[in-house]
């Protein structure tokens, strides 16, 4: 549900500074060229606008004058149509349905993994990062079928994959035991201007850890 509060004149962004899900909404704001405040937010330490502007005291959140967003694929949809160019999502509804279930399946896939791939219980984490390497594995052959995924050109879907392939090391994971089409596929993704400038300073050292 969204919120309104009070008009704001700069679009706000709330963000993680190393958080999977509001990366990928920086990357869509990169994409778009957005001119937008953003308020890095440590976990543990939540502002007092955030816990009044959102109920679930969550990241990202975005404000744009009187709305306030605060689930990342419904920020992400929004603001590829609040800025249509350039789009981040085909134009033909079949195509576009797809592209919705395919961000369904990434958030239910591989998202929902994310608390076990960092567990301090090894058998969870070790269960997770298997999984994790053999769904990424079982759809190779669409890394590999075009530049991007399932189309030629970049979207939303790629800028959800994007942070994930970026953190593979914090999960355990080592980008040389995926096979080559992934590897190839992530560093298209990682050499783009608007991925290098959605990454936070904490982002930026994971690439060195």
């Amino acid at each position: 549900m969204a919120v309104i509060t009070n008009k704001r004149s700069v679009m706000t962004l709330y963000s993680g500074s190393n958080d999977p899900y509001s990366h990928r909404a920086r990357i869509v704001l990169a994409e778009k060229n957005v001119t937008y405040e953003v308020k890095e937010i440590e976990q543990g330490d939540l502002p007092e606008d955030l816990i009044d502007l959102n109920p679930y005291n969550s990241v990202p959140t975005l404000a744009d004058r009187d709305l306030v967003l605060y689930d990342s694929r419904v920020v992400m949809e929004y603001l590829d149509e609040r800025f249509p160019h350039p789009p981040l999502m085909p134009v033909d509804p079949v195509s576009r349905a797809r592209s919705r279930l395919m961000l369904h399946r990434i958030d239910h896939d591989w998202y929902v993994l994310l608390d076990d791939l960092i567990s301090e219980d090894s058998s969870k984490r070790e269960s997770a990062q298997k999984e994790f390497k053999n769904s990424l594995a079982s759809v190779a052959p669409i890394f590999e079928a075009k530049p991007y995924f399932m189309s030629d050109d970049f979207t939303l879907v790629d800028c959800s994959i994007a942070p994930l392939l970026w953190r593979l090391s914090v999960y355990g994971i080592a980008m040389d035991t995926l096979v080559k089409p992934i590897q190839d596929y992530a560093e298209r993704l990682f050499e783009r201007d608007s991925f290098q400038e959605s990454l936070t300073i904490a982002e930026k050292e994971l690439a060195v850890a």
